[in-house]
């Protein structure tokens, strides 16, 4: 079995990480890609990492024929996220909507049977309507996407489950919560390097930041634990699953969680403005039963625990 990762990422490299640990060698695809904080995350040279740009549908194809490649897990999504396609509708659309059909058409003409796609747990929180009370003659009876962002992941679900219905691709699609952990590299969402930034000063003596609303999070090796049971599941059942820390962290978890992490720390409570759309205050925790049940998913890292992980990593790099 020969896996190719798109994006070599904050999850993408988890994943070869698990992988290569399991006695495995991925090919990581990426435009743009870091070694040397890929290299951070996993050895290099336990891994085939090649050029390739999920909006050239040829490049895919190609890594998949070269490379005898069996799964696909694809990663790749718009610079910031939420933050980003606010920013950038279009680009957004066009890396997020475009670049997963492309991924999921090259697994059908190519016969790669699994499919596991980053989704998000935005379409958890980020949603409005549903005024017709389910009523699906009515024109306001589904709940829609609030964001360019949750819109995009609530596209690439659906094309992804009607691969599934119609043309035999066997897809996966992850809710990840807002995910942050190891990555010396640039990229990630606006969430991730809110957290980042308050542990970089928090360990540097300096006062840190942390959101003011409530927020749904996950480490980025329980993002890459999800994706990789969910390549090794028989049967994949419902399709979609969340993956998160299943609880709700509050402005004062976090602050407190940081002391824990780094005693004597000072940590203000603010949203930088310019991150405001991608840090909502958050009110519900997804449901995680699909993805114990079917992946045998339980998260393997509270926050306080990923945040000392994260320390750990951070002090030794």
């Amino acid at each position: 079995m020969t896996i190719l990762i798109i994006g070599a990422g904050l999850v993408g490299s988890q994943v070869a990480r698990m992988l290569v640990e399991q006695g495995e060698k991925p090919v990581l695809l990426d435009s743009a890609a870091q070694p040397k904080a890929i290299g951070e995350i996993v050895d290099l040279n336990k891994v085939a990492l090649i050029e390739g740009n999920v909006l050239q549908p040829l490049s895919i194809v190609k890594a998949v024929n070269e490379h005898a490649i069996t799964a696909i897990v694809h990663t790749a999504a718009n610079p910031l996220l939420t933050l980003g396609a606010q920013r950038d509708p279009y680009a957004a659309v066009n890396l997020n909507i475009m670049g997963t059909m492309n991924v999921l058409e090259t697994a059908r003409s190519t016969g790669v049977k699994r499919v596991v796609v980053s989704s998000s747990n935005v379409l958890n929180h980020f949603l409005g309507g549903g005024e017709g009370n389910g009523d699906l003659m009515n024109e306001e009876a589904l709940p829609r996407p609030t964001t360019f962002y949750s819109a995009t992941k609530q596209a690439v679900e659906s094309l992804g489950l009607n691969y599934a219905r119609w043309c035999g691709v066997d897809f996966a699609g992850m809710r990840y919560g807002a995910v942050f952990g190891p990555w010396s590299g640039a990229g990630g969402g606006g969430p991730s390097n809110v957290v980042r930034e308050a542990m970089r000063r928090a360990l540097n003596g300096e006062e840190a930041s942390v959101p003011a609303g409530a927020m749904e999070w996950v480490y980025s090796k329980d993002a890459a634990h999800g994706t990789v049971l969910a390549l090794r599941a028989k049967d994949l059942g419902t399709r979609v699953f969340n993956i998160t820390m299943a609880s709700l962290t509050t402005p004062q978890d976090m602050a407190s969680a940081i002391q824990s992490v780094v005693p004597g720390s000072r940590v203000k409570i603010e949203t930088p403005a310019a991150t405001a759309v991608s840090l909502p205050n958050m009110t519900g925790v997804s449901d995680q039963t699909t993805a114990r049940k079917t992946l045998g998913y339980s998260p393997q890292f509270d926050f306080v625990a990923g945040l000392r992980d994260l320390a750990d990593w951070m002090k030794a790099h």
